[in-house]
C-alpha cells in the first residue's frame, strides 16, 4: 500500500478574505504532555491569539477537549468564544454560556467505571472532566488497544455516553456533540456568520471540525502527521502552527492596511 501524498501547507489570507478561525489547543497550539495539567501557555502565545481575535473582529474560537475552566486557566479568562469538552460546553462571542446538564449520579457512575479500568491497566491515568472522563495512556502507549477494548466493553452499561478515541487517550462523554457541530453553530452567529472557516486541529476529535469546514468551503489544517485525515492542508507540529499563525496575523494586518489605503480609509 503506497503512502498518501503529503498535504500542502495552508495559504495565507488575501486582502479580501474574511476568515473565522477555530483552533484546537493540545497538539495544535501547544505540545502534548503526559499529564494535561503540565501544559502551560506562555505570554507570547496568549498575545498572539488575543491579537488575532482583535484583528478578526472577534471571529476566533478555541475548540478543545478541555473544560472551559481549564481553558480559562490556561489563557487567562479571555473574551473570545470557546468550546470545551468537544462542544458540550460553549461560551459564545457574546459571553453567553450553553452547556449540557448531566446529573451527579451519572457523572459518578462514569467516573467509577473509568477508575476501575485505570486500576486494571497500570500506566493509564484518569482525568475527571466533570461531564466527561478521559483515560490517558501517553506514558504507556502500548496499552492503547487494551484500553480501547475495556472502554468499549463498558458502553452497554453507560446509556447516553459514547467513546471518543484520541491521541493516546480514550474519552467517555455524553452523546450528541462534536467539534464539527460547534463550528456549524458558531457560523450561524456574529461575528462568525458569513466568514470562511479556518480550522486547525491534530487529533481524531478534530476530524468532525475538518468535515464541517470542508462543507463550508473553508481551510482544514491538520497539525502533525496522523493519517488518514479529511484535512486538506497540513503543518508538521505545534511550533509550525504557531509560526504560521504569526504569518497569518501579519498578512491580515498588512492586507487590512492595503485595503484601507486603496479605498481611502486612512486619513
Amino acid at each position: 500500500m503506497s503512502a498518501m501524498p503529503p498535504l500542502p501547507a495552508p495559504p495565507l489570507p488575501g486582502v479580501d478574505d474574511r476568515w473565522a478561525m477555530f483552533l484546537d489547543v493540545d497538539g495544535t497550539l501547544v505540545d502534548f504532555a503526559n499529564d494535561p495539567r503540565q501544559v502551560a501557555v506562555d505570554a507570547r502565545l496568549r498575545e498572539l491569539i488575543e491579537d488575532l481575535h482583535g484583528t478578526l473582529d472577534g471571529a476566533l474560537a478555541l475548540v478543545s477537549g478541555r473544560s472551559l475552566d481549564d481553558l480559562d486557566d490556561l489563557f487567562g479568562h479571555p473574551p473570545w468564544a470557546m468550546a470545551g469538552l468537544h462542544g458540550l460546553e460553549l461560551r459564545g462571542a457574546d459571553g453567553r454560556y450553553r452547556g449540557v446538564h448531566i446529573g451527579m449520579a451519572r457523572r459518578m457512575r462514569v467516573r467509577d467505571i473509568a477508575g476501575s479500568i485505570a486500576a486494571r491497566l497500570p500506566g493509564v491515568t484518569l482525568e475527571d472532566k466533570g461531564m466527561a472522563v478521559a483515560l490517558h495512556c501517553r506514558a504507556a502507549p502500548w496499552l492503547f488497544d487494551a484500553l480501547r477494548e475495556s472502554v468499549e466493553a463498558t458502553l452497554p452499561a453507560l446509556a447516553g455516553y459514547e467513546m471518543q478515541p484520541g491521541n493516546q487517550v480514550i474519552e467517555l462523554k455524553p452523546e450528541g456533540m462534536d467539534k464539527g457541530k460547534v463550528v456549524a453553530t458558531l457560523l450561524t452567529a456574529r461575528p462568525f456568520h458569513g466568514r470562511q472557516p479556518v480550522y486547525l486541529g491534530d487529533d481524531l476529535t478534530d476530524e468532525h471540525g475538518f468535515a464541517t469546514t470542508n462543507l463550508e468551503s473553508g481551510l482544514s489544517v491538520r497539525v502533525g502527521y496522523r493519517e488518514p485525515s479529511l484535512a486538506r492542508y497540513a503543518l508538521p507540529e505545534p511550533a509550525a502552527a504557531r509560526a504560521w499563525l504569526f504569518r497569518v496575523l501579519h498578512a491580515l494586518k498588512h492586507g487590512a492596511l492595503s485595503h484601507a489605503h486603496s479605498s481611502g480609509g486612512i486619513a
